[in-house]
Parts: structure tokens; sequence; C-alpha cells
């Protein structure tokens, strides 16, 4: 790369404010031999979204740049380039205005992709015009070649021959394993699983309903049912996924677990697979294990204004306790794997005990429990401590054994990650008493504790400004004025509070929602809560204290997020109840 190249790429990252003119005259002075060179420096220092990168990337190879994320490409259009060339390429054909065909490529530097629509273009007689797009792009594009409907519906048409026999059972004589392995099933099941991905989905449901195999996806924290498919093809699909996950398909008697890995779009992905009989059949669920290419920030997840700094000031601590409470679906993985990765460095060894390993993160020693072999989180903590660890995480603190441990590493000069199953931070305290741990050691190692639920937020692309009913207004603003003004983190029109909503668009699958973000109530264990816990933890001392800290609860947090525009007062009401009936 020539410094021509290289100060083309910066001047239009200072213009658009992406870097800052410190970040800008470091960069210039290193040498850069190759384009991913510089990209990696630029992303070191600062956090730059996918779309901005990709226009800094276009303006470096003299390309237009074009979003073609929520917009509709016409069909015939589409097709110019088959969906098979389109994925292996990683482009697509998104314009057409009589012999102009407008091209958009993820990789610009594939000039196989380039001599393939070449000669595509030479064969019928088109004039290409080359736009560059992100990944969510090409993505968002390549969704419309078919509709999940659509391509289900071709391999169930094949499908009924094979697993509709007149009284809708499959005949005893068929050998399970040629059923298994019939390609319609194997269709229906990779359609199901790659849709679920483009979908940004987190789980995926396949159950039995009366006469029907109902296949629902959670997306953005809800249930919504994608496909209903018959009966007599449920078993089959069972039996595939159990394969795929090297389970007993001929078990049907108990509950399984398992794990698929699976390449889509060029990237792996996990699956975490649970099953267990009903009456009569079995139902699969499918967690959708998907380690993003960058560790979101604090920030990012929804740790803002006091809460962020409690984090960020109790993450650096060499020693004692970091804990994380909320239900099962809180975030909590996420905000842990936020921490490991902001953590990871050379000098320190990090070792965790996961159940499962949901992110995989380079540089850090993790490890699934495996009770069925006696290898707990307690066992685990044990053979840790001897692994000469500096931050230790454990997944979860299930048991007082556990809890011991964990208090017992935090005393001897250890960093513990952990979470619990409690529903507000303050709760915390005497679920650890409930455990049996001792006041005084409990008080001298808690460090900080952090309780979230995840809410969905507007859409970007779709967001409108909404009329409230007076008196929801009114109870909304009574809970706003009880916050203490220091942990208020954004300008707020007390007089005229506005609210916003998503009214549905392509974009956000007409939900009004896409992506979430954590409500939090963090509290920093200083050195008169410490004495309030040593002595059995009084709740009117307990409150005192947080007052002096401008503690908020995630009721509060919510309502600060709302007046904010980042989400809906409905998405609040449904996970924290804020308004009171």
């Amino acid at each position: 790369m020539t410094k021509l190249e290289t100060k083309k790429l910066l001047d239009f990252l200072r213009e658009k404010e992406l870097i800052n003119g410190d970040q800008y005259k470091d960069l210039f002075l290193e040498t850069f031999d190759f384009f991913e060179d510089l990209e990696k420096s630029v992303r070191r220092i600062s956090l730059i979204s996918e779309e901005d990168w990709t226009q800094a990337k276009a303006v470096f190879f003299d390309l237009n740049y074009v979003s073609l994320i929520g917009r509709k490409i016409e069909a015939d259009t589409l097709n110019i380039l088959p969906a098979d060339l389109s994925e292996n390429y990683q482009m697509v054909v998104f314009n057409k205005e009589g012999n102009n065909t407008d091209v958009g490529l993820v990789d610009p530097t594939n000039f196989k992709a380039l001599e393939a629509i070449n000669f595509l273009a030479r064969k019928k007689g088109f004039v290409v015009k080359y736009f560059l797009i992100s990944e969510d792009s090409y993505r968002a594009a390549a969704k419309q070649y078919e509709s999940l409907g659509e391509e289900v519906g071709e391999a169930l048409d094949t499908a009924e021959a094979i697993f509709a026999p007149k009284d809708e059972i499959v005949e005893g004589d068929q050998d399970l394993g040629e059923v298994v392995k019939s390609a319609p099933v194997s269709k229906i099941v990779s359609v199901v699983l790659r849709h679920a991905i483009e979908g940004r989905a987190s789980d995926i449901h396949i159950e039995p309903v009366d006469k029907q195999s109902k296949v629902r996806y959670r997306i953005d924290g809800v249930l919504h049912t994608t496909i209903v498919l018959p009966i007599y093809v449920h078993a089959a699909l069972v039996s595939r996924i159990k394969v795929m996950a090297n389970l007993k398909i001929d078990e049907t008697r108990i509950p399984q677990d398992g794990r698929i890995r699976i390449k889509v779009h060029n990237k792996e992905v996990d699956f975490r697979i649970s099953t267990i009989p009903l009456m009569g059949q079995e139902k699969v669920v499918m967690r959708i294990l998907e380690t993003p290419e960058k560790a979101p920030t604090f920030s990012d997840l929804g740790f803002m204004g006091l809460q962020g700094k409690v984090v960020e000031r109790n993450i650096h601590k060499p020693n004692g306790l970091f804990l994380l409470t909320g239900p099962t679906g809180s975030g909590k993985s996420t905000t842990l794997f936020a921490a490991l990765s902001y953590l990871n460095k050379d000098e320190v060894n990090i070792a965790t005990l996961e159940d499962p390993v949901e992110y995989y993160i380079p540089g850090v020693n993790q490890s699934q429990v495996r009770p069925e072999v006696n290898f707990t989180f307690a066992t685990g903590l044990r053979a840790l401590l001897r692994q000469d660890p500096n931050i230790i995480m454990v997944g979860e603190i299930r048991d007082n054994e556990t809890a011991e441990l964990a208090i017992h590493a935090g005393l001897t000069g250890h960093s513990v990650l952990t979470t619990l199953h409690t529903n507000s931070a303050m709760g915390a305290v005497p679920r650890l008493f409930d455990m049996h741990v001792e006041p005084f050691l409990l008080g001298s190692t808690l460090n900080a504790i952090i309780a979230q639920r995840l809410v969905r937020k507007i859409c970007l692309k779709c967001k409108e400004e909404v009329t409230l009913p007076d008196d929801l207004v009114k109870s909304v603003m009574e809970k706003f004025s009880k916050i203490p003004p220091e942990a208020i983190y954004s300008e707020v029109d007390k007089a005229k509070p506005k609210f916003y909503k998503g009214k549905g668009c392509p974009n956000c699958g007409q939900t009004g929602y896409k992506g979430r973000l954590a409500i939090v109530e963090a509290i920093s264990v200083s050195r008169n809560l410490q004495e309030i816990i040593a002595k059995g933890f009084s709740r009117n001392e307990v409150e005192e204290e947080l007052l002096k800290q401008h503690f908020i609860t995630m009721e509060q947090d919510g309502i600060i997020k709302v007046l904010m525009g980042m989400t809906s007062i409905e998405e609040v009401l449904r996970v924290s109840k804020v308004v009171e009936e």
C-alpha cells in the first residue's frame, strides 16, 4: 500500500468522525503492506460499524457503496445470477434498467467472482456497474431468492409420497436409517437452520401440535411461528436432527442433549440440541450459538452512565467476586463474553467452566462441565485453582459447594466472574446466605453485583413518534422523577417527553424491533456495604448506602432508555413491569 492510498482512506474516516486527529496521525505514520493490515489497526483503536467500514472500503477501492438492507429486489433481476453462484461468490444483482445491471460485491478482490459476472454480462449483453455491499446487505438480498415456505414446500411435495401413507404414519417395514437420510427431510432441516440464522433467531422449536409439526423461531426474545408442517414428517425431522447431533435415534423415552456444527455463509455456527419426550412424539429445541466476529462493548450491550462505570471499575480488580444475576435468557452469557474478551491479554491466564461453552474466545482456556463423569462446577473449580489462573469464569453458582469455592478463589488472589439466578441485584446476597456462605467472607470478597434483563430495540428504519395515554405518561414520569439526577445519562425533556415505536418494515420483519439491549442495575460493593453484608445484610442499611451510590433499578434504567428512544414503553412493561396497574 502506498502512502497516498493510506491517506485516502484515513481522510474519509476522519471526515466521517470515525477516527480523531491523534488516531489519524498515529495511523498515517505506520507502514501497511496490505489493506487488511490497515483494517486491523483501525478496528483495534476505533469501534466502526460494518456499514461505515464498507463505505470506507468503497472509497479505497474506487467503488460505489449501497445498502441493500430492507430493499425489495425484483425476482427477475435477482435471478439473473443463480442462487448457488450468488452464495459461492458473495455477490448479487440488485437492479436492472435496460442493459444496465447493478451488481453488489462483498469482496472486491475476489477476481473469480468478477470473472464470473463479466462472463455472464458478455453472454447476455449487459453493461455492469459494481457496488460494494456489506455482509449484512448481502444476506438481506440473498434471503429474497426463495422464502422459507417455498423451499420447504418443494421438499414436502417429495416427502408426502415417502412419509404419508393413508394412516399418516411411517410404515413399520421402512428402514429408519433410509428415512433419515432421505433428501426431502435433509432439505427441510437445512432450510430451517439456515433461515433461523438469517432471521437472527436465538432458538428453534420443533414441536408436535395435534396433527401438525410447528416450527417456531425465538427472535429478539419473542417466539414466532414460522412454518407449520404435516405431522407425518415430524418423527423423521427429529431423527434427522438426532443423527446430525450424534444422538440415539431409537431412544425416544428419555431427554437427550447434543451439539451440531455447520457452515452457513462461510461461517461456522454451533447449535445446542435438546430433545424431550412428549405424549406420543418428541420435541426438539435448538439454541443457536453464533460467536460474533467482534465482541460487543459494554455500552453496545446497554451499560451506560453510572452502571457502565461500576462495571468498568470492578472488572479490573485483581481479586474478588464479580457477580451477574438474572433469569435464563437475560443476556448474562453475552455480558460475560464481552467482559472476558475485554480482559483477554497475553499477560493473564483466563480459565472458564461453562455448561455449555456458548462463545469461543481465542486465548481463553474454556472447559465444559460434565456431571455424568463427576466433572461439575465444584470439582472443576478445584482443578482450575491448580492451573495458575489470574481470572476464573464460573458459568453459574448452583449449590453451596460451588459458592464456597468461588468465595475461596476470590479470597486467594483470583478474579472470579460468575452468575446467579435471582430477580434483582439486592436479592443475590440473601441467595448466597441461603447457600450457607459466611457473611463476613462474602462481605470481604464481593466487588460488584449486576442484574439485567433484555428489551428489544426499536428498528431505526421504521422508528416513529407515538402518543401514549395521559395516565401512562403520568405514571412513567412519576417514576422518572424519582431517579437521582446524577444517574440520568441523557438529556430528557421532562415537560414534553417523547415516546417512540417501530411501525414495521422489511428491515425488522414487520415487528418494529431489531436487536436487543440490557436494562441494568449495578451495585458497587463499597467499604460500608461490605460491613453491612458482614453484619447480616440489613435491608434498611443497604437502601441508605445505595442512595449514596445514586443507585437506580432496572425499571428506572428502562424508563431512561424509553425516553432516549432506544426501546418502547411496551417492552419495558413486558420485561420489568415498570408501571403499576
